[in-house]
């Protein structure tokens, strides 16, 4: 049995995908556009003829609210279209920023334990519990995020759907 992957099948294990088409950049946003219009009840977006960024209409908006963005680029006198799957980008930078900032006083607090311990000063005795109550911050927020995954799973297959049904079918087969 021989099965094919197709372009979107990486999804799964990667949330951004590449495909080439023989379309143009107008004609790709123009057809983007009719989907979207003949879909409003359950997708909203922007589009133009570089960039699309498309999101779910949901009654609830949580904050690790799935989109879709699109990006129409020329590469080697071929249009390619990028896709990207996930949250927003001022959430992702959110998220990066907290694991950062824990992880940074996770190892300043543990750095301030280890060198007391070393030269047997009793200064600062609360920098183990410090650094154990940063590590439990980085689980919190890890939590957060798989949390955050797990309420949008439904929103990232409809999104899939879109991709599939509106992107899919100007794939240029090489």
């Amino acid at each position: 049995m021989n099965t094919e992957e197709t372009t979107l099948d990486k999804i799964r294990t990667r949330p951004r995908f590449k495909m080439f088409t023989h379309l143009t950049k107008e004609e790709y946003a123009e057809n983007l556009k009719k989907y979207l219009a003949a879909h409003k009840d359950e997708f909203s977006g922007n589009i133009n003829k570089e960039v699309a960024t498309i999101c779910v209409e949901t009654k609830d908006e949580g904050y690790w609210k799935p989109r879709l963005s699109l990006r129409i680029e020329t590469e080697d006198d071929q249009i390619v279209i990028r896709g990207v799957f996930g949250p927003s980008s001022a959430v992702w930078t959110f998220f990066m920023f907290l694991y950062f900032s824990f992880s940074i006083l996770w190892m300043v607090f543990f750095s301030m334990f280890y060198v007391e311990k070393q030269i047997k000063s009793k200064e600062f005795p609360w920098a183990l519990n410090a650094s154990f109550a940063m590590i439990i911050c980085i689980l919190v927020t890890y939590a957060a995020a798989r949390f955050g995954q797990h309420k949008a799973k439904d929103e990232m297959m409809k999104l899939r759907r879109f991709a599939e049904e509106s992107t899919l079918q100007f794939e240029k087969i090489n």
